[in-house]
């Protein structure tokens, strides 16, 4: 059971954009490469928010190629976390639920646990305002714990969180990972972020995004392109 880009060409304009590899369920994937690479085109074509010009996606065997976003098996958390700053921390949980938060009292205790296992369960009743950054990011994993979507997609969620706060969300998406048994692809620009992922890279850049190839390995004899970003 697994991921499959099949065939996969992504173009725009100039920019293109090949890939072809399996990734297996349960894997943990940086996503890594020069700005401007496609990194995150890769990711918002898998979630469905664009067509690839040519290619399907799998998800265990089926085709979600033609899919919308929300009918795919996954979740998608992007840098700027999506939370709207005139719901409450519990009600922007909840959305992952239902959009219009008419919650059930079994919804409303699953929030409450979501925000639990993050460790804001005293916080659902203040607005992301009254949050520091990391308990925004926090909120909006919460969320996308709470959608029980196998894929999960992060595109730089905590790129701007200091060292500290990035390593310790980098450590509960880990946990929450394993404990799900999900299957991750996290985009960074810092290898230090991959590496602490534990588990595969996928190098994206000169047009192809590679096959995930064990993380230490790639990164202690990097290809050119690679050995170039890094410097």
């Amino acid at each position: 059971m697994t991921l499959v880009l099949e065939n996969f060409l992504i173009t725009q304009g100039d920019f293109r954009l090949e890939a072809d590899f399996t990734l297996p369920e349960g894997a943990r994937a940086g996503v890594i490469g020069p700005s401007g690479g496609g990194k995150s085109t890769l990711l918002s074509v898998i979630a469905g928010f664009f067509a690839p010009q040519s290619g399907r996606v799998l998800w265990r065997g089926a085709d979600i190629t033609d899919l919308p976003p929300d009918a795919r098996p996954l979740s998608i958390l992007f840098q700027d976390n999506n939370l709207f700053p005139h719901l409450t921390a519990a009600e922007n949980v909840g959305l992952g639920l239902r959009p219009d938060l008419r919650l059930s009292r079994d919804q409303h205790a699953a929030v409450a646990r979501a925000l639990d296992r993050v460790g804001l369960g005293d916080l659902g009743a203040r607005r992301p305002a009254a949050l520091s950054g990391g308990q925004q990011s926090r909120v909006a994993l919460a969320r996308v714990l709470l959608r029980g979507r196998q894929l999960l997609l992060l595109d730089e969620p905590f790129a701007a969180l200091g060292p500290a706060l990035r390593a310790e969300m980098l450590d509960l998406v880990r946990e929450i990972v394993a404990e799900a048994g999900l299957t991750l692809m996290m985009v960074s620009h810092d290898p230090r972020d991959v590496r602490a992922l534990g588990g595969v890279a996928i190098l994206v850049a000169e047009g192809r995004a590679d096959a995930p190839a064990p993380t230490e390995a790639l990164l202690a004899d990097p290809p050119p392109p690679l050995r170039a970003y890094l410097g």
